[in-house]
């Protein structure tokens, strides 16, 4: 796994230690094609000097895979929460906050002194615990600093009862003690997570005995209508596919990731949410306000106008309504 940067081979060898990395590559290569010296020193030589392409995978140094840009992701996060009509991006983080908080009240006879908002976006979950008798303190984290502070001059409206605080953090990290934490909540953040079990296993360690997870994330069938109608597009006009939106876990995986993390008793459903849009277009503006638009290691570096409008014809005509609106789910 080879992490490049667009200087060349600098970001190699700066990271690798040059000569040796090399060297590394050399033997590995020469096992595979011995008699064929000059065919190895091409590829090395291709694979060190490819500046053009931003990577060609990323290895963290923790045997954890990245598959998402964590940096581009802050930077979307932040961008976001900059736009002065950012607020009408809220509709599904709301809702989806919403949802999840009625759940708590499944649970009876439990107080939750310490509760931990994980990935708040702007505070969605902290104004619907509002009215809750069994909640005290809340944190709300998020490693977006604009977007974790965007409405705190609305504090006094959203939060009458229970002053929120607010901690900049990045979400695949938890920076409390092991055992302290009544309940841990976290809505429409977690599948930008890197470490999913690892996440995991940190929120088990830092809650109390006997205290409670739930979390709300995009399953494997979010956005199908997009990917599906990019693929077909990409498909027609080049000959090839690059992801246009970002993998999500499978349901069925959940449930595992959950026992592996030595979660007990859990509990895994969905609920599908199907909101109408004028076309391509405005669904992907709406997304891109969210500051959920794709940040995959491997996204496109460049889409062609083209493609945009043979993937906004496809959409429509595979999935448009008799309303002349497209669904997206």
């Amino acid at each position: 796994n080879i992490n490049t940067s667009n200087e060349g081979s600098s970001g190699i060898n700066a990271e690798y230690g040059g000569e040796r990395f090399k060297k590394m590559i050399h033997k590995h290569l020469h096992c595979i094609q011995p008699n064929n010296n000059n065919s190895t020193k091409n590829l090395i030589c291709c694979l060190l000097q490819k500046g053009q392409r931003r990577f060609f995978s990323s290895w963290n140094g923790n045997n954890t895979i990245e598959t998402f840009d964590r940096s581009m992701k802050f930077i979307q996060r932040q961008r976001a929460a900059a736009r002065k009509e950012s607020r009408e991006y809220d509709y599904l983080k709301t809702e989806v906050a919403s949802r999840l908080c009625d759940r708590l009240s499944d649970i009876k006879g439990k107080k939750h002194t310490t509760v931990v908002d994980w990935g708040c976006h702007a505070g969605f979950i902290a104004e619907h615990l509002q009215n809750r008798e069994d909640v005290q303190n809340i944190v709300m984290c998020d490693h977006s600093p604009l977007m974790l502070k965007r409405d705190v001059d609305l504090d006094a409206s959203k939060y009458p009862k229970i002053q929120p605080t607010r901690m900049v953090c990045d979400e695949e990290y938890l920076p409390f003690k092991p055992k302290s934490i009544d309940l841990v909540l976290s809505s429409l953040s977690m599948h930008w997570i890197n470490d999913l079990p690892g996440m995991m296993t940190q929120v088990n360690q830092v809650l109390k005995p006997d205290g409670l997870f739930l979390g709300a994330l995009f399953g494997e069938n979010t956005l199908h209508e997009l990917r599906n109608s990019f693929y077909l597009a990409e498909q027609e006009r080049i000959g090839g596919f690059s992801p246009h939106v970002s993998p999500f876990t499978r349901v069925s995986d959940i449930g595992n990731l959950l026992t592996r993390a030595n979660f007990s008793l859990p509990t895994v459903d969905v609920e599908d949410i199907v909101i109408q849009y004028s076309d391509l277009f405005t669904l992907m503006r709406d997304i891109k306000g969210m500051g959920e638009n794709n940040a995959t290691m491997l996204g496109p570096n460049f889409t062609s106008r083209d493609t945009f409008s043979a993937a906004a014809a496809i959409y429509k005509s595979r999935y448009g309504l008799p309303d002349f609106t497209i669904p997206a789910t």
